[in-house]
Formats: structure tokens, C-alpha cells, sequence
């Protein structure tokens, strides 16, 4: 869009520092900056913490050229259609954004409206929306293609004049990243203004190239990066027990600190506590209202699982002062400006630097204000976490997105959407696609595949009548003809895949979330679960609905949802790393690092603790066989790679069958006979020649590509995930997608749906590219290989992880209480403890 204001005048920013003067603050430079970036025609990305101003920051630059538009009668004048599309990753974040946004037009005197377009929006609210004007509309990436599907998309988008995309980090390098692109696109095309494009990023290492992605690499030469030197101060206090145990093991630490925090959240008026998983959450809940029972009515659950009414009322509760304490997850990771809380606490390390950063920032989520946040570690070696993201806040350490390329599954779905919605014509359609980052490097054969994949199926499936979705008109359009078909793809619609969820009501009446089938299959009439912190009765499963009564029983089972355990991000790894070492040589002082003294300590006298050009190798013999345990602390996800690969070499010397464990600081490989370790090191057993079939070789990646084509499949609408409140069973989908996969294999090897089904298994995964790195850097590496009479303080926890995928909890405490017994007695009469 063109400039409003000549490049050599000074913009007119007084109603907005007025505005702002009015509520006792004053606009930060960098808001300032963006403002007069937005009035000279520029797009761009603003790069602000968590807390900083950042959403008036854009909210206030259309406003501006409004008012300088229309200097006498800003007030009172409509625009008379949609000024601004924002999009964010999150409905909870869009509620919070549309309250603060339309407080600020109804302060001014302004007759504007800010609408919401979620999952969350009633289907006659969506109807009023197409009738009536609105200048702003929040919307996350999947509602808006449900937009862009309508007839009459290009009505409502023809002449708004920018682009916001919220929290940018939280969608770049994932399917909803592409998906966003996809809609930018879409978006230019049809709009005649040329709208600004402009993101908002709180925490992002490769700022320059997330730019180039959101505007365009062409488009970004002349956009504007503006980075918000604001000194938002992070304190990050350790809850540190009286006593360290010297053999930790994952997970059993947290709650048994529950008695450290009631102090905390007592003193402070209000309180989020963040839990990496939902499950996590349920069971401190359950916990914490055992432990303090004078709590009851002032603590509340917030996550993705709960109904919206539900998180509506703990969010509106937390914010009126209701409550005292909100356990939560992600859900809460990202917040509207000047919505604090007083205190955060972490349990458990976030594993990454930039989601850290930003639960931080919920505390003191107010310009110049500190963000404190209390780090509660589930065991022992957390602290060495902890210590290592004080170190990444004191250097500025951040981790980068890596954006994808070409993911087929995502274009297959837009091309439906769009002969869902206006119909397109072949050519403008593919400049348009390849107009995005993504999509920049799609050729014309690829092109192609897709276009003949949702018109017919491809060569495989074009018999079947379902999969011949798009056809082509008398002028040159390709459109969905079936209106069932068109149904469908609308509710199929969406990147984000995960087990089937079937709501939760109570027999009495009422509902209170939603439950992942794989769990609820499990159990039997009359059987206990937690869930919304209550205990539930399960009754039975009827029309797709789960139907409880509320139970007094203590007793019950916690739910677990898929995908939710976490790896250490490369930055973080590199970190711990850096802190081992100096830890090792005396040179880091942090208290958590000399909390941890006793597990350094017997570390050192048992086995060694590695340097920075080292790779320690532990071998020793257990009751359960030979372990041979390497720590490459690389996270989770790379260890596993190694893991396996490592195994297939050491059996090419030798015939043996492994057991492997992985955590995010090593891995073990346990055999019943001896392990070659110094035959096969002498074998370079981390080399880079013929790797990728060594790769192939030592995983199944068949079946972990079967297994990972089941999204894409989904994604792809090649099985349908079923109507609202009668999903399709996460058996059917996978048995129906594996089908799929079969028939592929067998009758079009070539498709490029198992192709990217292969490639996300290396790369997205098990990481293959952060995989290559470390592999690298342990070749270049001196390899120490020690042989401890025992297991050691960094091995423990690797064994008991091991040992958690075969025995129940009740089994397992009691089996690695007897372990460390042994363990302490043997390291204290040799002298070690």
C-alpha cells in the first residue's frame, strides 16, 4: 500500500500519545518506530518480549493512519468494510487481543468493532459476521481458510489494508506456519489496496529470515525490522531442596517440593503454574488440593482439553482476582499486553530457551515491569537446566525456526479449499502458491501431481468417487461439485492432527471437555479418572459422548494425551553442555550448579564427568545385563536416532540384540552378552559414510512412515476424521490410512504423499538435519570411555526410564528405591558418598 504520508514529513502520533499519557505510560521508542515504519507504506516484524507493548504496537499504527486520513471526523466516520485481518495461533489469545483492541476504539469515541473468527464462534455469530461490517477481525490460520472457502471470500478481503500475524515463532516451521503463507497469498491477490504485512514475534533467533517469509524475500528489502530495545528484566529464582538425592531419576522430585511453593503462591495475589503436559496438570491439581484443602475455590485448570466455557471463566476469574492459582499448560504460554499475573512458576524444565522466556513473561506482563518466574525442578539434574537458561538470558541465547519446504499434504488440502470456496484457474493458482516461501521451489511436475491428485486421486485412486474432488468448468475453473464432498473437506479442514476426542458430560447434564479416545477405550464401567480436577466415574460411552458422575474416591487414573513429551531444543542442549564443563572444572557458581554437587560428585569419583571436546562412554555389567551408556547430551529425539544406529553397527560386528533408553542427556544400549565397545570405536562407529542407508537400516522406518502417514493422510483428505461429535476411531483412522499406505507402496511407489511421509520421519521427527550436526561434533571429539563398577548418577535415570516402559508406577518406585539402596550402601563402603 502506498505511503499515506510524504517520506520527509513527520508523522502525526499525538492522539496516541495522548492516549497513552491518559493511562500513566508512555509509548516505547520501538512502538513509536513502528508506527512511523507503518504511516511511510512499509511492512515488516516487530521483535518485542513477552509483555512489552507489542499488540498496540500495530493496533495503534492503523489507528494513526486513520486519524491522519481523516483528521476532523476520525471519530464519528466509518471505514465501511475490513481495515484489519490478525491472526493468531490461539483462541485463548484471540479473546484476550479482542478485549484490549476494542477497549482502546471505545475510549477514543470510535463506533469501530473487533470480531473474533475462531473454532469458539457460534455458527450464527459467523452468519452476522458475513452480514455486517466489522474493521478488525482476530482469526486463527485454520478459521481463516474456512474464510477463504466461502463464495464470497473475495467480497470481505477486497480492500483491508494490513496483514497482522500474531506471535510469529509459535507458527513458523510448522504445517500451520505453511498454511499462514498459504492465506498471506491468497490474501495479496485478492486484495486491491496491497495490504501491509506485518508480524509480531516475541522470540525468535533467524529474525531476518522469518521476515522474508512472512513479507516476501522481495518484499523484505523494503520492509522494516524493528527490534524493541526494551530492558525486560527475567529473574529466574530456583526452588532448591535441602537435600539433593546424588542418583536423580525424571519426574520424581516435582511434587515432593509441593510443600516449597504454598509459601509462593500465599504471598502472591495471583499465580499461573505452568506443567509441560496436561496430564501434569491434572495431577497437581489432584495434589495440591490434598496437600492444602484451604486452597479449595481459589485454584482452577487451564488447558486445551477443558470446554471454552470453561477456560473462559478460570481466564476471566484470574484476571477479577477470583482466583489465587491457575495450573495450566500451553494454553497460557502466550498473553494480551498488560494482563499480568504477579508470580510464575515452572515445573519441570521447558526444555527450551524461547518457551521459557515466555511463561516468564506472563509475570510482570506490563512494559518495564520484571518478569519473575520460580523454576521447580522435577529432579536433580533440572538444575543444571535451570543454570543453563540464566546462562542463555545473560548471552541472549535464542533459539531459530526452521520453516518447511514443500509439505504436499498441506497444498492438496488448499486446493480443495479454494474449489471449496471461488474456484481457481490452474496458472494463477500455481504463481499465487509459488508466490509463498514454502512453495517457492515447487516445479511444474509437482505442481501437476497435485492438481491431478484432487481431481482424480492419482494413478491408484482414481476409481474411487470420493477421492475425485475437484472439477474442472466450461470456463476454465476448477470447483468441488458435491456439496458433500464440500462439507466435509470444511470439517476435515486444518493442519492439526491428533487422536480422536470425545466430549465429556456429566449424567445430571453439562460438559466439561474433551477426552482422547485411546485413553477413555481403556476403561471399564465404574472405573476412576481425573480430569477438570475432579474425580470422575466413567459410566459408559454413548452417541460419541462420554458420560460421568462425580466420584469420591481419592483413587484414580490420571489421562495421558499423545504427543506430549518434549526434547531439548539444539540451543539448550549446547548449554548443558557448557555448564557440565564448567561445572567439571569449578568455574560456574550459580547455587543450582553447586546444588548439584552431590550428583557431580559422585559422577566424578564413579565414572568422570565429560569436557567440552569430549564424548564419555560408560560400560559396566548389572544384574539386567551389559550397558553400554553414551552422552552426547543432545536431547531426546537425536539420541534416539543414535541410539538405533549406533545398535545396527555394533551387530554388523557381532550378532547381539539390544535394548535402548534415551533421555535428553544420553542414551544406553543394554545386551545379555558383552558389547565390543573397542572394536567397534575402532570401526569409526560415528561415521558419515553411508549413512542414510545405515539410517534406513538400523530404524524401521517403514513402519514409522506408515505410522507418520496417517497425518498426512488426514491432512491430505485421503481418510475422513469424522462429523462433529462422532469422530472416526483412532483404530479406524489408522487401519484406514494404513490401507492407504499399502496400496500406495504397492501400486505408486513414486507418490509424493510417502515421500514426504519418509522425509518428516528423518526430519521432522528424529531431527535428521540437528542429527548430522551432532554427529560432526562428536567425531571431532576426544572419546573417553570409562568402566564404572556400578551404574552412575547420569546413567540412573536413563535405566529407570527403561525400566518405566515395562512395569507400573507402584512396581517402579519401589524397584528404583531398592536400586538406589543398593546403589548408596556399595558407594558408601567404597568410600564414594
Amino acid at each position: 500500500m502506498k505511503s499515506i504520508i510524504n517520506s520527509s514529513t513527520v508523522p502525526d502520533l499525538r492522539v496516541a500519545q495522548s492516549w497513552f499519557k491518559s493511562r500513566g505510560w508512555q509509548p516505547f521508542p520501538f512502538q513509536e518506530e513502528v508506527w512511523t515504519a507503518y504511516l511511510q507504506g512499509q511492512s515488516g516484524l516487530l521483535n518485542a518480549p513477552t509483555g512489552s507493548g507489542k499488540t498496540y504496537a500495530l493496533w495503534w499504527a492503523l489507528l494513526l493512519e486513520w486519524i491522519n486520513e481523516n483528521p476532523d471526523n476520525w471519530q464519528s466516520k466509518r471505514p465501511g468494510g475490513l481495515q484489519l485481518v490478525w491472526i493468531t495461533p490461539l483462541r485463548a489469545l484471540a479473546r484476550d487481543l479482542q478485549l484490549a483492541m476494542q477497549q482502546v476504539v471505545d475510549e477514543l469515541g470510535m463506533s469501530w468493532k473487533v470480531s473474533l473468527r475462531t473454532g469458539d464462534t457460534s455458527s450464527s455469530e459467523r452468519q452476522k459476521q458475513l452480514r455486517s461490517s466489522q474493521e478488525c477481525i482476530i482469526t486463527t490460520p485454520e478459521s481463516l481458510h474456512l474464510l477463504l472457502s466461502q463464495k464470497t471470500s473475495s467480497q470481505l478481503f477486497k480492500r483491508f489494508r494490513c496483514l497482522v500475524v500474531d506471535e510469529w515463532h509459535e507458527l513458523l516451521g510448522s504445517k500451520r506456519g505453511v498454511q499462514t503463507e498459504l492465506a498471506i497469498t491468497r490474501l495479496r491477490k485478492i486484495n486491491s489496496l496491497q495490504p501491509k504485512t506485518w508480524g509480531i514475534s516475541a522470540t525468535i533467533g533467524n529474525l531476518q529470515e522469518a521476515m522474508e517469509i512472512l513479507v516476501g524475500k522481495q518484499e523484505a528489502k523494503q520492509a522494516k525490522l524493528v527490534r524493541a530495545q526494551v530492558d525486560k528484566k527475567i529473574e529466574i529464582a530456583s526452588i532448591i531442596p535441602e537435600e539433593v538425592e546424588s542418583l536423580p531419576w525424571a519426574g520424581h522430585m516435582g511434587l515432593k517440593l509441593l510443600p516449597y511453593i504454598l509459601p509462593i503462591i500465599e504471598n502472591s495475589t495471583s499465580t499461573l503454574l505452568f506443567t509441560n503436559t496436561r496430564a501434569q496438570t491434572e495431577l497437581w491439581y489432584q495434589k495440591l488440593m490434598e496437600y492444602a484443602p484451604q486452597m479449595a475455590g481459589l485454584v482452577a485448570l487451564h488447558h486445551g482439553s477443558l470446554d471454552r466455557e470453561v477456560r473462559d471463566w478460570v481466564e476471566d476469574a484470574l484476571h477479577s482476582g477470583r482466583l489465587k492459582l491457575v495450573i495450566c499448560t500451553s494454553s497460557l504460554d502466550l498473553g494480551v499486553d498488560f494482563k499480568p499475573v504477579q508470580t510464575v512458576i515452572q515445573v519441570g524444565s521447558p526444555k527450551g530457551i524461547a518457551r521459557f522466556m515466555q511463561r516468564a513473561g506472563r509475570s510482570g506482563h506490563q512494559p518495564g515491569a520484571t518478569s519473575k518466574i520460580h523454576f521447580l525442578p522435577t529432579n536433580g539434574l533440572e538444575l543444571l537446566e535451570a543454570a543453563a537458561l540464566k546462562k542463555a538470558l545473560a548471552t541472549a541465547h535464542c533459539e531459530s525456526r526452521v520453516p518447511l519446504q514443500k509439505p504436499m499434504d498441506v497444498l492438496v488440502q488448499y486446493l480443495v479449499t479454494m474449489a471449496v470456496g471461488e474456484g481457481f484457474r490452474e496458472d494463477e493458482l500455481y504463481e499465487e502458491v509459488k508466490a509463498s516461501w514454502s512453495y517457492s521451489t515447487l516445479n511444474q511436475e509437482e505442481w501437476r501431481w497435485a492438481l491431478e491428485f484432487v481431481t482424480s486421486g492419482g494413478s491408484t485412486l482414481d476409481q474411487y468417487e470420493e477421492y475425485n474432488k475437484v472439477a474442472k468448468d466450461e470456463e476454465g475453473y476448477y470447483r468441488v461439485p458435491s456439496k458433500r464432498i464440500a462439507l466435509r473437506h470444511r470439517l476435515s479442514m486444518g493442519t492439526i492432527v491428533s487422536d480422536p476426542t470425545l466430549r465429556i458430560k456429566f449424567i445430571s447434564g453439562g460438559y466439561i471437555g474433551q477426552i482422547e479416545e485411546s485413553f477413555i477405550s481403556r476403561l471399564k464401567k465404574g472405573d476412576v479418572f481425573w480430569f477438570a480436577g475432579r474425580a470422575l466415574q466413567f459410566e459408559q460411552i454413548k452417541d460419541m459422548t462420554v458420560l460421568v458422575r462425580r466420584s469420591k474416591s481419592k483413587k484414580g487414573v490420571v489421562p495421558r494425551w499423545s504427543g506430549s513429551r518434549l526434547s531439548l531444543s539444539s540451543t539448550m542442549s549446547s548449554l548443558i553442555r557448557e555448564v557440565i564443563s564448567e561445572a567439571a572444572n569449578g568455574l560456574n557458581t550459580e547455587p543450582e550448579v553447586l546444588a548439584v554437587e552431590p550428583i557431580l560428585g559422585l559422577q566424578s569419583r564413579l565414572s568422570g564427568i565429560p569436557q567440552l571436546h569430549q564424548l564419555l562412554i560408560e560400560s559396566f555389567r548389572s544384574p539386567d545385563g551389559y550397558h553400554a551408556v553414551f552422552y552426547p547430551f543432545e536431547g531426546r529425539n537425536v539420541h534416539e536416532l543414535l541410539a538405533a544406529l549406533t545398535a545396527y553397527r555394533i551387530s554388523r560386528l557381532q550378532p547381539l540384540s539390544f535394548s535402548l533408553a534415551m533421555n535428553d542427556y544420553g542414551f544406553e544400549l543394554l545386551s545379555d552378552t558383552p558389547i565390543p565397545l573397542e572394536e567397534a570405536l575402532s570401526e569409526d562407529l560415528f561415521s558419515a559414510e553411508i549413512l542414510l542407508d545405515d539410517i534406513r537400516e538400523s530404524i524401521n522406518s517403514t513402519e514409522m512412515a506408515r505410522r507418520r502417514f496417517r497425518e498426512i493422510a488426514a491432512i491430505a483428505g485421503l481418510v475422513f476424521t469424522g462429523y462433529p461429535g462422532k469422530p472416526v476411531s483412532n483404530k479406524h483412522l489408522q487401519a484406514n490410512s494404513s490401507i492407504i499406505y499399502d496400496v500406495l507402496q504397492e501400486y505408486d511407489p513414486q507418490n509424493l504423499l510417502l515421500e514426504q511421509a519418509s522425509r518428516e520421519v528423518l526430519q521432522v521427527q528424529l531431527e535428521q538435519d540437528r542429527f548430522l550436526k551432532a554427529l560432526q561434533r562428536i567425531n571431532a571429539q576426544e572419546i573417553v570411555l570409562l568402566r564404572p563398577a556400578r551404574p552412575t548418577p547420569f546413567a540412573f535415570p536413563i535405566m529407570v526410564d527403561r525400566l518405566r516402559e515395562h512395569i507400573s508406577s507402584e512396581d517402579l518406585e519401589s524397584r528404583i528405591a531398592k536400586m538406589q539402596l543398593q546403589l548408596e550402601q556399595w558407594a558408601g563402603k567404597q568410600g564414594f558418598l
